[in-house]
């Protein structure tokens, strides 16, 4: 029994030594093809996993960009809201109406006499928190603007007064008479 199916063939007489080795080489070569083709498996298998890999690094990658965005949405959101919650001024004295378009529509709010003329002169904005109208300082609007330049309102700019000296009537009296 210690003899291999190939030898205990040649005594029996059933094969020669040639066909023997004919078999021999293409075992060897079989065998050699099938490592050289699961290597190449292996090596696609190994190649898919990595393609998969990448392919879920940059889908959480993505998932993590927006994830952030919202986080930093939300942030910026409520930094809004306290600072227009802080600095916003009362409105419940307010007898005159200020008129002001939003989105294509005309709005107003009441305001004080001396609100309505610090509106005018850009000491004052109206700002836009959870569809409500506020009123808070221009220092305040400006931090607002660079924030979310689409929750201030109105904010007109501040005009300074023209010099005397620019003045090219300033030589000409006035009459009495044009006086009041």
């Amino acid at each position: 029994m210690a003899n291999s199916l190939h030898e205990q063939l040649m005594k029996a007489g059933l094969v020669d030594e040639n066909k023997v080795n004919k078999a021999k080489k293409a075992k060897q070569q079989k065998e050699k093809a099938q490592r050289h083709s699961k290597q190449k498996t292996e090596d696609e298998a190994a190649r898919l996993a990595r393609l998969a890999k990448a392919r879920d690094a940059e889908r959480d990658r993505e998932l993590n960009r927006k994830k952030n965005e919202e986080t930093q949405r939300k942030a910026i959101a409520a930094q809004i809201r306290q600072l227009i919650e802080m600095n916003r001024l009362s409105l419940e004295d307010g007898e005159i109406a200020y008129n002001f378009s939003d989105a294509g529509k005309v709005q107003r709010v009441h305001v004080t006499e001396r609100q309505h003329g610090q509106l005018s002169r850009g000491q004052l904005a109206i700002v836009k928190l959870n569809d409500r109208y506020e009123v808070v300082p221009a220092g305040v609007a400006e931090k607002i603007s660079l924030r979310a330049a689409d929750s201030v309102i109105v904010h007109n700019q501040i005009t300074e007064s023209v010099d005397d000296a620019d003045d090219p009537y300033a030589d000409f009296k006035v009459p009495d008479d044009l006086m009041w």
